[in-house]
């Protein structure tokens, strides 16, 4: 019986996370594009004073697969909500960020 506790079920997927990827990629803007077959979402990392950004990850998605991790992604904020308050949003229309993250301009 010990055994089956250790081992997916029938419907399970068993899923492998190494240390590389367990550390993450920190991502401060992502872009979104799509054609008829796939979405394309880009993660990007902006830093203060650095005229280019670079993008960290690219994931590639068939849409039904984008419309699954939309699904996910809104039960995930509803409850993060529930546990935490409200998400501020700062999209357009609020108050954005500037590209200069409110430090002091850098200098050479």
């Amino acid at each position: 019986m010990e055994e089956k506790k250790n081992k997916p079920g029938k419907n399970q997927l068993d899923i492998e996370l190494n240390d590389e990827v367990s550390q993450g990629i920190y991502s401060n803007l992502a872009v979104i594009t799509h054609s008829s077959a796939e979405f394309i979402l880009d993660f990007v990392r902006i830093m203060p004073g650095v005229p280019k950004a670079q993008v960290k990850s690219r994931i590639i998605l068939t849409p039904e697969h984008t419309k699954r991790l939309l699904r996910a992604l809104d039960d995930n904020i509803s409850k993060y909500e529930s546990a935490h308050g409200e998400i501020k949003d700062r999209g357009p229309g609020g108050r954005v960020m500037p590209m200069s993250f409110g430090g002091p301009t850098a200098q050479a």
